[in-house]
């Protein structure tokens, strides 16, 4: 991963609704990603209010042993209230990595995003944290997720640590990151800028960027695998590339994202251990820039 290093798998599993599953179907699900190369697991401390990293630490029986082969990755910053709100004050950032490291039972933090984007943030108090994180051995590396270039930017300024993450929405379904630059100067939907340039700051900056949502619709609308009602040309595409490289659909998805040159994580948030192999199926996968475009235009997307 540029700017660390750490070794990561191009895929990572998300874990906000592990708790669902019992502990033998958690280990099951860890088991299988590990099995299929994925050694980078996501968390967040809003999960579950925090449960779903407790239910990963405990069904994986946590121990020096089993940390040493995992990349751990969790973020803070999101709370709850009458509407629920952003933290990024100094003691809000210090008090939630050390519940998130009593929660995974682990001395350390592999990454430590900043979840939304806080409005009051005051980049000063965020640098003390990471500095004080970081002298301490509790945060290795750190990031953001769902920032603009400008935030990131500003925060940037006043740390010393480099941002080496920014986690972003991005499927075949929610294209903002790559729509505008192909649609410049034009009088269309597809040309409207949503996404500030974060894919091309990404790239210059040497960052990397972790695909959320990989398979929804939208802001979690529903999967559009299977989705003939609304999805019907993309699932036609997807199902003729799963038949002609002898995977599913699910890999076919997952490979139009690696396909792409900022190497871009895909984020994994299944709970079935079939589409976690199936999606893992697709990591390999080099689709060919006529059936990168295929895919990305049977999505609707005009293509100028």
């Amino acid at each position: 991963m540029p700017g660390t290093n750490l070794e990561v798998s191009n895929l990572v599993m998300g874990n906000m609704r592990i708790n669902q599953l019992s502990s033998s179907e958690t280990e099951k699900l860890i088991r299988t990603a590990q099995d299929e190369g994925i050694n980078f697991f996501d968390h967040a401390d809003i999960y579950g209010n925090g449960d779903c990293e407790s239910h990963f630490a405990k069904a994986i029986s946590m121990n020096a042993s089993v940390r040493d082969k995992m990349i751990l990755q969790s973020k803070c910053g999101i709370r709850k209230g009458a509407t629920g709100y952003y933290d990024f004050s100094k003691q809000h950032i210090l008090s939630s990595v050390e519940a998130i490291l009593k929660r995974l039972n682990t001395e350390y933090l592999d990454i430590l995003l900043l979840h939304r984007p806080d409005p009051l943030m005051e980049p000063e108090e965020v640098a003390d944290a990471f500095e004080s994180l970081y002298t301490s051995g509790k945060v290795r590396y750190f990031g953001v997720s769902n920032h603009t270039p400008l935030q990131i930017e500003n925060l940037q300024q006043s740390i010393n640590q480099k941002l080496v993450v920014n986690q972003v929405q991005f499927s075949l379904a929610h294209t903002p990151l790559i729509d505008s630059s192909m649609s410049l100067n034009m009088k269309t939907d597809n040309a409207i800028n949503r996404d500030s340039g974060t894919l091309d700051y990404a790239r210059l900056h040497q960052m990397t960027l972790q695909a959320w949502s990989p398979f929804q619709n939208g802001f979690f609308k529903g999967t559009f695998l299977g989705d003939t009602e609304n999805f019907a040309a993309l699932n036609q595409v997807l199902d003729r590339l799963a038949e002609k490289y002898d995977v599913t659909a699910t890999a076919i998805a997952t490979a139009w994202i690696t396909r792409h040159p900022a190497n871009i994580q895909v984020v994994l948030g299944t709970t079935n251990p079939q589409r976690m192999s199936d999606a893992c199926a697709g990591s390999d996968i080099h689709l060919s820039r006529e059936e990168w475009f295929e895919l990305y235009a049977s999505a609707g997307n005009p293509i100028p």
